[in-house]
């Protein structure tokens, strides 16, 4: 039976696509076991830490924080009323096409039993219209015939408006070349040039460009190309997703430390990565606040600003073309995360999460207690409700306290039986930590390597020529960043999985091959 097959059987996509590992040891013999640190204990740096330490490597994962996670990582806090609850930094889908994340998450879910299916992706905009995404067929192309028969903002007089050859790139998105044919177009000049209908640019690009943490006018449109290709035409896993059933660090990452910790792992929370030293021998030394320790090699799985923080207090790593390349990684403007605890429930019929645009820098809105266990208990036991709210690249002049309150009533817009709610407690988390794709931007991203063949990246904001993003592309860096630096010890990697990396079908490439001719 074929890779291909074998996918299909286990309810993956029939034409995912397997990248075998280069061959090699099954493991390391103890005697003969590297020392690497991992620097961010992150999806990426969670990755690189599995893998390594599952092949017998002897692991130091740092992390800055006190918690496993990084951007998905929670902490414990007591409410007005006396209830312990956990923060987290805000929603994150789960989609079926994330394979390398949902195989990391197996090693201590074999069924993935702590995520749960949300029924539908609802978008709405301000103007009254709303995408749902429920009814529309997964496997391409009539997912996008099917979404164009059921949503009210793109309709068959909108497909004959369109320019068809400027949108018959979309049918074959081909990972590099859409890079260096289109990183150097903004996604919304793209769109412009293809005629797309206005409210449809509004909700199914808009929300997804914004899922980047940009404004689609500065995203490169390769990006957004690329997301159309994983989530979309590429795709017969459709954009319905899973959410974890209980707080993240519940759900996913305690349980996957404890695992580490199990295989060996030391797990360093609370210690930053300060600088990284290569020695005259191979080996790297990693200084933090109160200590240096040498390893053999190092995965650095750090956010944009925390890694440029780094390489700058390196100066021995590195060539300086490589270095200049990790200084101009950009971060993208900061976000905000509200939650509220209300003293009555939302409209029984509201999702658990509805994305949004057009309400005042309000991006989407999660009704926590349709999913989440801690959530739902809290509201059981006082009759309330447990709501959250995000804004994607805040910028202008306002202060955080009106940007806060604006979003509350934006939610009474969206929501008005919120409107006479008593808030029982609010929290509101600014971040500043994810990467910006900008236009032109990707010639110049680092990749897992490095000058330093003992040090490798990772991370969401890694180039990886594979058609991956966000979360995916987090673990996939990870799994990639762990399998090089095997590779070189010849111990096997890891076995990935992605969506196609070109168009579907024979016809699809066809069509898509007219527009690079």
């Amino acid at each position: 039976m074929s890779a291909r097959h074998r996918a299909a059987r286990r309810g993956r996509d029939r034409k995912a696509e397997v990248l075998l590992p280069a061959p090699g040891r099954d493991r390391f013999h103890r005697t003969d076991a590297p020392a690497v640190a991992v620097a961010g204990g992150g999806i990426a740096g969670l990755a690189a830490a599995t893998l390594l330490a599952e092949r017998g490597a002897r692991v130091t994962l740092y992390e800055q924080h006190d918690a496993l996670g990084g951007r998905l990582s929670g902490a414990r806090t007591r409410l007005a009323d006396g209830t312990r609850a956990t923060l987290s930094r805000g929603f994150h889908a789960f989609f079926r096409q994330y394979y390398n994340l949902r195989g990391l998450l197996r090693r201590t879910d074999p069924g993935l039993d702590r995520l749960r299916p949300l029924r539908d992706y609802p978008l709405r905009h301000s103007g009254g219209l709303t995408d749902s995404f429920a009814r529309v067929p997964r496997t391409p192309p009539l997912s996008a015939l099917g979404f164009v028969a059921l949503s009210p903002t793109f309709g068959w007089r909108d497909l004959a408006a369109m320019d068809p050859r400027a949108a018959l790139p979309l049918l074959d998105v081909r990972v590099p070349e859409v890079y260096e044919r289109f990183d150097s177009l903004s996604a919304t000049r793209f769109l412009q040039s293809v005629r797309f209908p206005a409210a449809a640019h509004h909700l199914a690009f808009e929300v997804f460009s914004r899922s980047f943490f940009a404004d689609p006018r500065e995203l490169s449109a390769a990006e957004l190309m690329l997301m159309f290709h994983i989530y979309f035409l590429g795709s017969a896993e459709g954009l319905l997703f899973d959410v974890p059933d209980e707080p993240f660090p519940q759900a996913l990452w305690e349980p996957l430390g404890d695992y580490l910790q199990r295989l060996g792992v030391r797990l360093r929370t609370g210690t930053a990565v300060r600088a990284l030293h290569p020695e005259d021998d191979g080996r790297v030394t990693v200084r933090t606040d109160t200590a240096a320790h040498r390893h053999d090699a190092a995965v650095l799985a750090c956010d944009p600003g925390a890694l440029r923080a780094l390489v700058a207090a390196s100066p021995g790593l590195g060539t300086p073309a490589w270095r200049a390349d990790v200084a101009a990684l950009r971060t993208a403007p900061p976000f905000l995360v509200s939650r509220l605890w209300l003293d009555r429930p939302v409209r029984a019929d509201r999702p658990g999460f509805l994305g949004t645009s057009g309400y005042g820098g309000l991006d989407n809105v999660s009704v926590l207690d349709r999913y989440e266990g801690e959530a739902a208990r809290w509201a059981a036991r006082t009759g309330g409700s447990v709501v959250e709210l995000h804004a994607y690249a805040v910028t202008g002049p306002a202060d955080r306290r009106t940007v806060q309150d604006r979003l509350l009533g934006s939610l009474h817009r969206v929501y008005p039986e919120t409107r006479p709610a008593r808030i029982v407690d609010a929290r509101h988390a600014w971040h500043a930590d994810c990467p910006l794709f900008t236009v032109g931007s990707h010639a110049r991203r680092p990749g897992v390597a490095t000058p330093h063949p003992r040090v490798v990246l990772a991370g969401d904001a890694i180039r990886c020529d594979l058609p991956v993003a966000l979360m995916e592309r987090a673990a996939t860096t990870g799994f990639l960043a762990a399998g090089a630096l095997l590779r070189a010890w010849d111990v096997r990697g890891q076995t990935l999985w992605t969506v196609p990396r070109r168009g579907r079908s024979p016809v699809l490439r066809a069509l898509g091959a007219a527009a690079r001719r």
